[in-house]
């Protein structure tokens, strides 16, 4: 049996990268959030923001410890799977990754510490700024990746000899043209994410009847972002969009699944629903709207967009994954505007908490920001194909020289050992989630020096003590 080193390479980065990005897009927000309830604790004095603070805090650490471990993973394999990469845009990509390294998890580093342990042991000034400038330092951390990442999808500021990427210029590699609108999209993402697991986290004690101050005002906070940032991120999906079209342009006609301007035609339909057949280069059972997508992807009526038939077969994206994808983001987008508008109108007419229908599904819907980022990663990777730095370095050529069977056996590996740890990471979390926002705040055990990560140890040990109550 033959293994194709390069397909199991990209599937193993795929699925230890879909893995990882969960927990940061959640950290990122979840700092955020418990930052604003500490700044909210200590300027009014009410004891409910304390509480959710410490509660979130708990789940914080388990999230950041497997976060952390993910993200190694991730590094390790840019040597293992694709030293050509490493090679090639190393000069570049390596000291925008290194730079994370020294401002935004030094930063986290050096007041991870407070956070986690400093309840009651340090002034309460002290402990909320420590918790503002480990939200900062998690949002820095996706400054310099998203960069990174940017750069990959739109490189500028640099200069190529002997094959090699060589920077010429750090601001222009920095603010390359399309981070800006990635950052943006990114981080808002991340809000919503953590938004909408505080919503459901609220409204599963609120429909249990427990918790009842705590609760209500989860639901409240999370609704009130979710009603403002749904809306804005849609209008930062559009201007990425145009961004895309102008730098990208295969990439766009991939996702709109849109293969040739006809003669005679001066617009272009927006694809509800479609079957891409890359075979016939057609697509199959097609529903679409005329005008609309020329209308969303131009603003105009009669713009036109490239379609995939005037690219190179070899340098066309893979069309169906980024279709398919694009369209569960836009949807999931869609019901997030949609539960936050109504959540707040229902909030208005004061009827939030006593409408069943609305807060008992409630419960569940914590995983659609996770889903959204996954779906627009997906999007923005397999959509960059066939290149992994753009117009640069072709994703074959960027391969380590690995036989195909030590790929799967790593690969299978990794499914194995992902799947037992997450897993186990995400028990533990609910688990706290069920305890409650009543419990001490973590602390370190007696004679243990106080380690960051042993926080994640603590949450464990307590989500463990409950799970036998």
């Amino acid at each position: 049996m033959e293994f194709d080193p390069v397909i199991l390479a990209r599937v193993q980065f795929a699925f230890t990268v879909s893995f990882h990005v969960i927990f940061p897009s959640f950290t990122i927000g979840l700092a955020a959030y418990i930052a604003t309830l500490e700044v909210l604790w200590i300027t009014t004095g009410a004891e409910r923001y304390h509480r959710i603070a410490r509660f979130f805090t708990k789940i914080f650490a388990v999230s950041f410890a497997m976060g952390v471990v993910s993200g190694i993973v991730l590094s390790y394999q840019f040597g293992t799977n694709w030293s050509r990469f490493s090679h090639v845009a190393g000069g570049v990509v390596g000291p925008l990754i290194g730079y994370e390294v020294l401002t935004a998890f030094f930063l986290e580093a050096t007041f991870l510490g407070i956070m986690l342990f400093g309840w009651n042991r340090v002034p309460r000034g002290l402990h909320v700024f420590a918790c503002v400038m480990v939200a900062a330092g998690t949002t820095l951390s996706a400054f310099w990746i998203l960069s990174a990442n940017s750069w990959m999808q739109t490189p500028a500021g640099h200069e190529i000899i002997d094959g090699i990427a060589h920077p010429v210029d750090w601001l222009t590699i920095i603010f390359n043209p399309s981070f800006p609108y990635r950052l943006a999209h990114m981080v808002t993402a991340c809000y919503l994410t953590t938004a909408f697991v505080v919503l459901a986290v609220g409204a599963r004690y609120v429909y249990a009847g427990r918790y009842a101050e705590d609760s209500r005002t989860m639901m409240r906070m999370a609704l009130a972002l979710i009603a403002i940032l749904a809306p804005v991120q849609a209008f930062i999906g559009d201007a990425h969009g145009l961004n895309t079209l102008q730098h990208q342009p295969e990439k766009i006609a991939a996702i709109e699944a849109h293969w040739q301007n006809l003669p005679g035609e001066k617009s272009v339909p927006l694809v509800l629903f479609a079957w891409p057949n890359e075979t016939t280069e057609s697509n199959d059972y097609q529903i679409a709207v005329p005008y609309l997508g020329s209308l969303i992807l131009t603003h105009s009526l009669d713009g036109e967009i490239k379609g995939l038939k005037e690219f190179a077969p070899q340098g066309r994206p893979p069309v169906a994954i980024p279709f398919f994808a694009f369209r569960i983001m836009v949807g999931m987008g869609l019901l997030m505007i949609l539960v936050g508008w109504l959540g707040v109108w229902l909030l208005w007419r004061r009827r939030l908490f006593e409408t069943d229908w609305y807060v008992r599904p409630l419960q569940h819907i914590w995983p659609i920001g996770f889903i959204t980022i996954i779906s627009g990663w997906f999007v923005t990777e397999v959509g960059r194909q066939p290149w992994v730095v753009y117009n640069i370095l072709r994703t074959d050529d960027a391969l380590s020289p690995v036989a195909g069977w030590a790929m799967a056996v790593s690969l299978a590996l990794f499914v194995l050992v992902y799947g037992i740890v997450f897993s186990g990471g995400i028990y533990y979390i609910n688990r706290l989630i069920a305890t409650g926002p009543q419990g001490p705040a973590v602390e370190p055990p007696e004679g243990v020096p106080s380690r960051p990560l042993a926080s994640a140890h603590e949450a464990t040990r307590a989500a463990i003590n409950a799970s036998g109550d």
